[in-house]
């Protein structure tokens, strides 16, 4: 029997529920009611939001779909899919049994919003991160209690976000707030700050003496879980041999056109070419000054050609990775899209450590090539993940915009299609290294998708993965190693080169049922617009309703 709940109440209430729940992810949806609390991961607050998605599930279910207009039954299935993909999470997948860093991270990013993100006086966020920096405690007990036999590279990575985000407190909490005048908080501040200080060293040193000596557990999913973590939060249903079978025939096209590209220089040595492009780079500590003056280009050339609308916002700051990132090669931190005013996003970009030896911080330079840059400024800015986030503030349905449901194929998709679109409408193109920059980048988003698998469907070592890395995309030994140690916690990153081709198969599908009046913008326009949903939607909503079977993403 059907209920009479109409689905935007449903959904008012479900994200209501969800940002009450995730105040970290709330935060960076641009929601503020939640800023004074820090997730709740006790395994009470676990068995609570089981019971809560199953209810969520069924009340969706005892919705009519006759009383749905258009728009709310193409949201539907994609609701009830995310419901799905949370549950799975949970009950199956287990990431809060599993994988201590799935604490640290959470700890890192929740406290960094509070001083990235201006949305109120400095006064007020300082209010807001003191209270929860007092919750570190709590959650970090939560870490304690709840994971049993990871995976050592879990533990080892746990330590290195905990160890950066002790950094983070220490030092740049208070330049964050340094312009805070009322003393009483600057005192609650610094107060919950050595609390939280101490709680994140205590448990960094129980990993590192308790628990790494005896950590024997697995990183590997399961092809089983694998698909089905692919399918739920993807809405990816091809299997794991398929996807493989369709990633070794892209790297193997990408390879081609990558040596047709470098052999026109170097007397015809592709393999020489692009190691004398990987010398041409900045000198250390100069990344962020390279990539800041790229940004003026990038856009001018999007506005220039119109290949998508640029619309007003936020203001965007380049800057060195914080410490508890630096497993990331660059990173865009944007506003949400639920925020009211204009603010400042942040463009991080990864330098060298300076406590590095001289071979290391060579090696991760020549990663780090002009080459390489500028389709990394791309993909984090115009017209990848800062523009995107631009477009998200116009989309008036709080389902449809919500990073709450945000697909990574449709936001990581967008951004290395990115890549590929400026690649394609000539920029640079006088310039040959922007486009080995842009294939090289291609080549390292195929390996994920290859070495993801591998890891999590196969039984493949990290070692082979360091080597696939090396040989495949020409990474450094250090990049190709971070690279592939990611896919152990981070199996989503298969997403990047999934998301790009299921844009691209779309764009060549929506062209060829108009032919005549296809425009890139209206369609770059229309698919920003749109959703932050899985692109299954995406195809719905451009194609109709039975676009969205699994061969006709990709295949």
């Amino acid at each position: 029997m059907y209920s009479a709940e109409p689905l935007p109440h449903f959904v008012s209430q479900y994200l209501a529920w969800l940002h009450e729940t995730h105040p970290t992810l709330a935060t960076f949806d641009g929601v503020h009611t939640h800023d004074d609390h820090l997730d709740d991961l006790s395994r009470p607050a676990i068995d609570e939001a089981q019971r809560r998605l199953n209810d969520f599930g069924r009340r969706l279910a005892a919705i009519n779909p006759d009383t749905l207009t258009d728009d709310e039954q193409l949201d539907r299935p994609w609701l009830e899919l995310s419901i799905r993909a949370r549950t799975y999470e949970l009950e199956t997948l287990r990431t809060w049994e599993r994988n201590p860093h799935h604490y640290a991270d959470l700890l890192a990013v929740s406290l960094a919003s509070q001083a990235l993100f201006d949305y109120a006086a400095p006064a007020e966020r300082a209010r807001r991160m003191a209270s929860r920096l007092r919750q570190v405690p709590r959650l970090l007990q939560a870490a304690r209690d709840n994971v049993r036999h990871p995976a050592g590279i879990f533990v080892r990575t746990a330590i290195e976000t905990l160890n950066g985000t002790i950094r983070f407190v220490d030092v740049e909490l208070p330049r964050a707030f340094r312009n805070v005048d009322d003393l009483h908080v600057l005192s609650d501040l610094a107060d919950a700050s050595a609390e939280a200080g101490t709680a994140l060293r205590r448990y960094a040193q129980y990993l590192q003496d308790e628990v790494a000596p005896k950590a024997r557990g697995t990183f590997r999913l399961g092809e089983d879980r694998f698909e089905s973590k692919l399918r739920f939060e993807e809405g990816i249903g091809l299997s794991a041999r398929q996807l493989l079978k369709i990633a070794e025939r892209e790297l193997d096209a990408t390879s081609e056109e990558f040596t047709r590209v470098a052999s026109r220089l170097n007397g015809g040595d592709p393999i020489a070419a692009w190691q004398a492009m990987k010398d041409d780079h900045p000198e250390p500590g100069q990344l962020v000054r390279e990539v800041a003056g790229q940004l003026d280009d990038l856009r001018a050339f999007l506005a220039d050609r119109d290949l998508v609308t640029i619309p007003e916002g936020d203001r965007l700051a380049v800057g060195p990775t914080p410490d508890f990132y630096r497993w990331t090669f660059a990173s865009l931190w944007s506003p949400g899209p639920f925020e009211t005013r204009a603010s400042l996003a942040h463009y991080y970009i990864t330098d060298v450590d300076p406590s590095w030896p001289a071979d290391r911080q060579r090696e991760h330079m020549r990663d780090c090539s002009r080459a390489m840059l500028w389709a990394i400024s791309t993909h984090e800015a115009y017209p990848g993940h800062f523009l995107h986030f631009l477009h998200l503030r116009g989309i008036a349905s709080p389902a449809r915009k919500s990073l709450m449901f945000a697909s990574t194929s449709m936001v990581e998709g967008w951004a290395h299609y990115a890549e590929q679109l400026m690649a394609e409408e000539g920029f640079g193109r006088d310039n040959p290294a922007i486009r080995l920059g842009q294939l090289a980048e291609s080549l390292v988003r195929l390996c994920r998708l290859i070495v993801g698998i591998r890891l999590h469907a196969d039984d493949w070592s990290v070692e082979q993965g360091v080597r696939l890395f090396r040989e495949r995309a020409f990474l450094e030994e250090g990049s190709a190693r971070r690279e592939a140690e990611r896919g152990t916690f981070d199996p989503g990153y298969v997403s990047y080169a999934l998301g790009k081709l299921m844009i691209l198969k779309l764009r060549d599908d929506v062209k060829a049922m108009s032919p005549q009046s296809f425009s890139l913008k209206t369609f770059h326009d229309r698919l920003l617009g749109s959703s932050v949903f899985p692109l299954g939607f995406h195809r719905q909503l451009m194609l109709g309703a039975d676009a969205a079977s699994p061969a006709s993403l990709l295949v």
